[in-house]
């Protein structure tokens, strides 16, 4: 099965095509752009690539959320105009999960955090048997302030906080908050 996949749910966008399990083509982007100027631009780049029909494909999966709102809308409108356009189904994915996912195979419980502004995170609780995915907890919003209190086992925030994405500085300065939490474990 080959799947194109969307992601415009945070400051970074992404394009790629999975067929069966194997990465053919990625596209991602960091910039000051909003994703209604790039994600179109990095399909076309990536389907140049890797010479890759859009009929071809069998589905699309994109990213629904948490997340920039505006992002989120913009790729979902992106995904569903494609699938109209090439009558193709449309895959749900919850962004959270997706972070999760990353980490597939892990023996330690996982514990993603995104930046949901306003001192909170989206988050949830994964752990994995193998390649199945087990959600503990399904994504949710949290305050940062719950997620110190809570002071989770140590080898959950070695999994979920080794790469922080911020303007405002205040998230990052809550993951050092987090930081020493963990090594007080």
């Amino acid at each position: 099965m080959k799947i194109l996949g969307l992601d415009s749910s945070g400051l970074v966008a992404s394009v790629a095509i999975v067929e069966d399990n194997d990465l053919k083509g990625e596209y991602t982007v960091n910039y000051k752009k909003t994703h209604s100027q790039t994600l179109l631009p990095m399909l076309d780049e990536v389907a140049k690539m890797i010479e890759l029909d859009l009929n071809s494909i069998d589905a699309i999966a994109v990213s629904g959320g948490p997340g920039s709102f505006t992002g989120l809308r913009i790729g979902s409108a992106t995904a569903k105009g494609l699938g109209l356009a090439l009558g193709k189904p449309l895959i749900h994915i919850p962004t959270v999960d997706a972070l999760a996912y990353n980490l597939v195979g892990s023996r330690d419980m996982v514990c993603p955090l995104m930046d949901a502004r306003r001192n909170q995170t989206y988050t949830g609780l994964y752990r994995f048997d193998g390649n199945q995915m087990e959600i503990v907890k399904p994504q949710c919003a949290v305050g940062i302030d719950e997620i110190i209190a809570a002071q989770l086992p140590k080898e959950m925030f070695l999994k979920a906080c080794d790469r922080v994405i911020d303007n405002s500085g205040i998230f990052a300065e809550t993951m050092i908050q987090i930081d020493q939490i963990v090594k007080e474990l």
